[in-house]
């Protein structure tokens, strides 16, 4: 059986970094990033590749179909039993989707979504500051931020209501925030 945890937050809220940082804590745990899956694949030069990167570049959302099957792809593959994925679900059609394909994934077990949750201020800073690539501008900063923000209220229900959404303060120190991070998924890792 797969566990699956999702990281989401705004851009920005460090929740790659997070991710990245217990997957090295923990021999068992591996860990995806939705962007960085995406980013693969544009790195190919491929048609599909093309495709993402025009809609990345100006910060708009890849297509369902796309990110549930590379999602899915990278689970299936993935010798660890612990998953994290961050940057997943950014819309409520994208949870809604992921939901009913997991209800079909008899190996796969959604165990948590964890928020990395930051002001919009602090986003920007972060985003501004790091400055990536193309799509770290403050243009491209507002329309992700709208992005992350429209659905955010709904998917937070969603997760609640299921009883596997966390919430975990942001603005704190890197340390902090991973140790509240790791907690919920240890305390899952060990409960089998």
């Amino acid at each position: 059986m797969k566990n699956l945890f999702l990281i989401i937050g705004a851009p920005g809220s460090g929740k790659t970094t997070d991710a990245g940082c217990i997957a090295q804590m923990n021999q068992s745990v591996a860990h995806y990033s939705t962007g960085d899956l995406l980013r693969a694949e544009v790195a190919k030069d491929s048609e599909l590749g093309k495709k993402i990167d025009k809609i990345i570049s100006g910060g708009n959302l890849v297509p369902l179909e796309i990110v549930i099957n590379t999602i899915t792809s990278a689970i299936h593959a993935c010798e660890k039993d612990f998953i994290i994925i961050d940057g997943y679900p950014r819309s409520v059609e994208q949870m809604t989707e992921l939901d009913k394909v997991l209800a079909n994934e008899y190996d796969i077990n959604l165990s948590a979504v964890i928020e990395v949750n930051v002001s919009e201020e602090v986003a920007k800073e972060r985003v501004l500051g790091r400055a990536r690539g193309a799509d770290d501008n403050e243009e491209v900063f507002y329309n992700r931020m709208k992005v992350f923000v429209e659905p955010i209220e709904e998917i937070r229900k969603f997760y609640n209501e299921k009883g596997i959404f966390h919430s975990i303060n942001g603005e704190r120190t890197i340390e902090e925030i991973v140790t509240d991070i790791n907690a919920i998924i240890v305390k899952k890792i060990v409960q089998g």
